[in-house]
């Protein structure tokens, strides 16, 4: 069996995903066509051309402009399912998807037509693909605290479907701090926490989401490595950091992927995981990432079984169902001949 079978049939889930990053030029322009949205692109290939990042602030303006043809419940159940397909041809069993509804308030787009939608995709995927998902609301960073409380407010009627809250968008000038009563507000509500921070943002930033939001993992995290303290903290708590080696590499975190920290994460017994990010616009899904990865730094079989594993002890699945997925790993592991 060679490394890419071995990483399709490999078991694991994806605990990085935007939602909205999953929207592949294509559907786009299908999306653009159903509800006669103006496009600034001529062709798909024009849209893939523009997919030259310098900085995260680069592809959030370009991600953002893409967000604008999705109007209506189905459009975003469209978009889940497309996402879920790939999802499970790559191996997935399980996702947790970050949907940003203030970027649709702000188009005039009700938080029912963009939940709705997108559970009705997740209901879908669990009982034809058999992928189990759970939905995280993020808040956008570069939008006040108080617009996040009334994002939260609007929804409450859905909090029983929702398991967390994260914190995404613009991390420069934006410390999780800012988000700290809203954060403790979610988890007065029974909902997990998760934030970006040490993508481009400082380690002081990862301190911040840990002590000042207490998340219950950190999104990328890459720059956590920076600070020993931080990282012994880290190793310690068995806080799981959601890495995004291809999103990492197309917005410049790193100049190559050989140069990419998942080697020392491992070796330093940090609990990292392998996930896509905004796939349509990075240049691959999840496994396209385990791929990178393992190719760049020779990462071994052992070391792609830790990183799946990781990706469901840290997920929010309940115990049982953790222990379930874990020896599922065991089980096809044990039953491959791999030659890396």
């Amino acid at each position: 069996m060679d490394l890419d079978a071995f990483v399709t049939g490999l078991p694991k889930a994806e605990l990085h995903l935007h939602i909205e990053g999953s929207l592949e030029p294509e559907l786009m322009f299908a999306l653009a066509r159903r509800n006669k949205v103006a496009l600034p692109y001529a062709s798909v290939e024009d849209i893939r051309a523009a997919y030259r990042f310098s900085n995260l602030q680069d592809f959030l303006d370009i991600y953002y402009a893409g967000a604008g043809v999705l109007r209506t419940e189905e459009d975003f159940h469209d978009l889940g399912a497309a996402y879920f397909r790939r999802l499970a041809a790559d191996g997935g069993r399980h996702a947790e998807i970050f949907f940003d509804p203030q970027t649709h308030a702000d188009r005039g787009v009700p938080f029912p037509t963009v939940a709705d939608g997108l559970l009705a995709a997740m209901a879908a995927a669990e009982r034809e693909l058999g992928v189990t998902s759970r939905l995280i609301l993020c808040f956008l960073r570069h939008l006040s605290e108080d617009e996040a409380f009334r994002t939260l407010a609007e929804a409450e009627p859905y909090l029983d479907r929702i398991a967390g809250v994260g914190l995404d968008s613009s991390e420069v000038g934006h410390p999780p701090g800012k988000f700290a009563r809203v954060f403790q507000a979610a988890g007065e509500r029974g909902l997990k926490r998760v934030a970006h921070a040490g993508e481009e943002g400082p380690p002081a930033y990862v301190w911040e989401a840990l002590d000042g939001l207490r998340v219950d993992r950190i999104d990328h995290g890459n720059r956590a490595l920076e600070d020993e303290a931080l990282v012994a903290r880290l190793v310690r708590d068995q806080i799981t950091l959601t890495v995004c080696p291809l999103s990492n590499l197309k917005l410049c975190v790193v100049e190559d992927m050989a140069a990419h920290p998942m080697r020392r994460m491992l070796d330093l017994g940090l609990r990292a995981t392998v996930n896509s990010d905004d796939p349509a616009y990075f240049g691959g899904y999840v496994k396209d990432n385990y791929l990178a990865v393992a190719s760049a730094l020779e990462l071994t079989a052992d070391d792609l079984v830790t990183l799946a594993r990781n990706s469901f002890k840290g997920s929010f699945l309940p115990p049982a169902e953790i222990d379930r997925r874990l020896a599922e790993i065991d089980r096809y592991v044990a039953g491959a001949v791999v030659t890396l």
